[in-house]
């Protein structure tokens, strides 16, 4: 029976998942190497909270108690040697994921669950590294963790049909809407949306309109509730690009191969909403955000 559960990584996902699992009154072990991030996340968590609350969606003895459920870490082992599961929300870094899971397989105890938050990266390769595979899953959470529905569940090569169901049922008990998938690059999230994302990008570096009216197009057009362009700024455009390298390295076909203003933007530190700036600008004034489409490549 899952009942302390250990989150690796307290940044976007990290505290999302956190936040999540702890709502839901589960123990939670937040780790991070930085402690000033770990402080960091629970203050998003608390303002979080807080608009649940304006919402009416929950009251301050559920946030008091959500609060309550979780503990900060900054040494790893401290922080996930009782745990029953372990989601791992780190770097969008296959070098610096397979490192963390063989370091948890050293210690962890035999019977513990552990996922992966990975959007792209092999959880087959990824449970290699373990000694016991058939523990080892995917479980990619969308953004905004508290309020999106899906999680999607990606069973590796060796991934027992007990670990599947066990964290399928767990993910009902959150309150989402799981969906199996098998592991290939991509999973089926990212396999369509990043060719989607970046075939935009190509219509933007050839001409074919600007960025508001390539997002207003699909918005209107395909009634998604936000344009390509805009969404890559959200995700990241250096977790798209991560992304998109996994694809075109996975399936050797050139249609994944990122666009080079993708590529141009990353290297120099345009990297959407954590940056200020991507497709579109981004400042903070009195606690509201303030979006621009004036897009300078």
């Amino acid at each position: 029976m899952i009942q302390n559960v250990t989150v690796i990584g307290s940044g976007t996902m990290g505290n999302g998942i956190a936040h999540t699992f702890a709502q839901n009154g589960f123990k939670v072990s937040l780790v991070d190497i930085s402690s000033e991030s770990l402080a960091k996340a629970l203050q998003i968590i608390a303002n979080n909270l807080d608009r649940q609350i304006k919402k009416g969606a929950i009251d301050e003895a559920v946030k008091t108690s959500t609060l309550s459920n979780i503990i900060t870490y900054t040494d790893l082992r401290e922080g996930a040697i009782n745990a029953d599961l372990i989601v791992e929300a780190a770097t969008e870094n296959k070098e610096i994921k397979l490192s963390l899971f063989k370091q948890l397989s050293g210690f962890c105890k035999t019977d513990v669950v552990l996922a992966s938050n990975t959007s792209s990266i092999s959880i087959t390769q990824i449970a290699a590294v373990t000694g016991r595979p058939e523990n080892v899953i995917g479980m990619h959470f969308m953004n905004p963790v508290p309020v999106m529905k899906l999680v999607e569940v990606i069973r590796g090569y060796a991934t027992s049909d007990a670990t599947t169901n066990t964290i399928m049922q767990l993910s009902r008990n959150l309150g989402k809407d799981p969906v199996e998938v098998n592991d290939y690059p991509g999973f089926v999230a990212n396999r369509i949306l990043m060719p989607m994302i970046n075939e935009a990008v190509y219509a933007l570096y050839e001409g074919v309109a600007g960025v508001a009216e390539i997002d207003t197009v699909m918005k209107l057009g395909m009634a998604h509730p936000m344009g390509p362009l805009q969404l890559a700024d959200f995700i990241g455009l250096d977790v798209c690009l991560a992304i998109l390298k996994v694809l075109y390295d996975g399936f050797g076909n050139q249609k994944y191969a990122p666009c080079p203003l993708l590529v141009n933007m990353v290297t120099a530190g345009h990297l959407g909403i954590k940056s200020g700036n991507g497709f579109y600008t981004y400042t903070l004034g009195n606690k509201e955000l303030t979006v621009s489409s004036k897009f300078k490549p």
